[in-house]
């Protein structure tokens, strides 16, 4: 790629858009030259509160697509626009972040990576979870064989309250309700993405997946997907669990989602506990190690806004030199058909293969 820094545009400036922007902010290999957003507005009021007030302001995707100073876009839009405006976008000849999940179903999912494979520019599925602190930690100690090989995963995803946690506006909430435009459940398919990424970022690709998903009222009187399980076995013996529960009487630490997420890797030699994730149980070390009958705690940055800066840091870096991003097209399926195997199993109430 070019050595001269990335020029970047975002589509969508939505609450997430913060997060994504922060990274294209500081770094001086990229920076943010457009907007696009049909409530033209809120884009410009974005771009006063990221200090970049004169940035091109568009409310029309074509055009901005079209634009020749554009050289990667974010694309920051509800799932059900994201094959047609990733498909512009190839065609319009540009480096590509697609927010998660890639598409609503692996139909989609198949167009998306036959495209991203024939197009001469990068095309990578935005996952932030892989990249927060505590996680990279505890795949470092693993690599090192600090718990042995590991042996099952297991992950808590607990929606709760607290009265520092951000603002959602009622219509990022209102198309989640959708499953037209969601493609599944706001819980297991929506932020599940993030925990099945996270389960294939440390065990692979499940061969089984079994669910129980459930429905309850949440805030505002959204329904949310809980309380659910949802269990997978993984090639070699080994397996892994997701469980989601609401607590809504439960306050929790946050400055972002009112949830916390919790993770537990057991090996043949050990345990690795990730603490925490949108938010925090208390001052919970963020990553612990037992192993021979010692615990090890590691004090490690766990700011939300952390996985996103690094995942953006780490594309950047990736287009610097030449190296793939993560997540791929191929990669963003693989962990598109873990959800959808999660949602196919409650609807038909059996377990799901995915051999092959």
């Amino acid at each position: 790629m070019t050595l001269a820094p990335l020029r970047v545009g975002l589509i969508g400036t939505g609450r997430i858009s913060d997060l994504h922007a922060i990274e294209y902010l500081q770094n001086p290999d990229a920076r943010i030259v457009a907007l696009c957003d049909r409530d033209v507005a809120q884009a410009k009021a974005k771009a006063a509160a990221w200090g970049i007030p004169d940035v091109a302001v568009d409310d029309d995707i074509d055009a901005f697509l079209a634009r020749p100073d554009l050289d990667l876009v974010e694309i920051l839009l509800p799932h059900h626009l994201h094959l047609p405006v990733a498909l512009k976008a190839i065609a319009g000849g540009k480096i590509i972040s697609l927010q998660k999940p890639m598409c609503l179903n692996l139909a989609e999912a198949d167009q998306l990576v036959a495209a991203a494979e024939a197009h001469d520019r990068p095309v990578k599925i935005f996952e932030n979870f892989i990249f927060y602190p505590p996680v990279m930690k505890a795949r470092e100690l693993i690599d090192q064989g600090a718990i042995g090989t590991p042996q099952s995963i297991r992950i808590k995803s607990n929606p709760a309250r607290s009265a520092t946690s951000w603002d959602v506006p009622a219509a990022a909430n209102a198309w989640r309700q959708e499953k037209g435009h969601a493609g599944g459940g706001p819980l297991v398919f929506d932020d599940g993405h993030h925990k099945f990424a996270l389960a294939w970022h440390f065990m692979g690709n499940p061969q089984e997946v079994h669910a129980f998903i459930g429905d309850c009222e949440g805030p505002g009187g959204i329904r949310f997907d809980a309380q659910s399980m949802v269990s997978f076995r993984f090639p070699g013996n080994r397996v892994g669990n997701l469980e989601i529960v609401y607590s809504p009487d439960m306050e929790l630490m946050t400055r972002h989602y009112a949830q916390d997420d919790r993770v537990e890797i057991t090996g043949t030699a050990g345990v690795i506990f990730i603490n925490g994730g949108h938010g925090r149980l208390g001052a919970t070390p963020p990553v612990t190690l037992y192993r021979d009958g010692t615990l090890t705690t590691y004090d490690i940055p766990t700011g939300w806004e952390h996985s996103f800066i690094q995942s953006t840091r780490h594309y950047i870096n990736a287009l610097r030199t030449g190296a793939p991003p993560v997540l791929t097209a191929s990669e963003g399926r693989q962990v598109l058909r873990f959800a959808l195997a999660a949602e196919q199993s409650a609807r038909e109430g059996r377990t799901i293969r995915l051999d092959g």
